[in-house]
């Protein structure tokens, strides 16, 4: 049977997270629903990150063993025919039967972002967290430089994940407000793989230290203290994108 990858893009806000639950909207459910139409058989789905819920995608990788082939320039096409609004497939291809969008990627990037204004954006709500006080981007942007390599990331790790170990790998973490509109605030965070809520934890202690809640020379401290309750807190899911997996 072909294998087919292909990247996705999805609206986070009404799902339950990538992968499939029961009684619970998930994006698998619905693309696998779609390739069921499609090819009018069940097809099972493998993704590259299960994303929690209310997490949006950019660049979402997956693949699946189909029973024909389907141009790739034809397939996004005629899946997104079949997908509802909050979902869509942006491009795919043929690829060989030992790849995996799960084991075979390099790692991914993502961001966290940050409206900060007196007046808040209905605009921006779904994606972006909300913070009235403009806190102090500098501050943010040392801070941010102690996260690059590899470290034992415990102290922000949420309860609840199933890893083995809490060393992970970072090839960097960047804080921009952008020159477009300075309110919007992005954390920029790339690495080899993330632990459960990692990402929104380090957005968190980020934001401590732009309100002066933790000083950025501390964040080194509170990686090696492996210690929880030293990080700041975890932002809302929809403040997060998954923008692109490297494979």
């Amino acid at each position: 049977m072909p294998r087919i990858a292909f990247i996705s893009e999805f609206d986070g806000t009404d799902f339950a997270g990538f992968q499939s639950q029961v009684n619970a909207r998930a994006v698998q459910d619905v693309l696998e629903t779609a390739l069921a139409g499609l090819y009018k058989t069940e097809i099972r789905l493998t993704g590259c990150s299960r994303t929690d819920a209310g997490v949006h995608a950019r660049c979402h990788l997956s693949h699946a063993d189909v029973p024909f082939v389907i141009p790739e320039d034809k397939f996004p096409l005629a899946m997104n025919a079949l997908l509802p609004d909050d979902v869509a497939v942006k491009k795919a291809f043929y690829v060989s039967d030992d790849f995996s969008s799960r084991f075979g990627i390099r790692g991914k990037r993502y961001i966290y972002r940050i409206y900060s204004s007196p007046v808040r954006s209905p605009l921006l709500d779904r994606y972006a967290y909300y913070c009235p006080v403009m806190p102090d981007v500098a501050k943010m942007k040392t801070a941010a430089e102690a996260f690059a390599g590899e470290h034992d990331f415990a102290a922000f790790c949420a309860a609840g994940g199933s890893q083995t170990t809490t060393v992970r790998r970072l090839f960097g973490v960047k804080v921009e407000a952008k020159d477009e509109d300075p309110c919007l605030i992005e954390i920029e965070v790339s690495g080899e793989a993330f632990l459960y809520n990692m990402v929104r934890i380090i957005a968190g202690t980020l934001l401590y230290a732009g309100q002066g809640k933790i000083e950025p020379d501390e964040i080194k401290n509170i990686i090696e203290s492996c210690d929880r309750s030293l990080a700041g807190k975890t932002l809302p899911a929809k403040g997060l994108t998954l923008e692109e997996v490297y494979f």
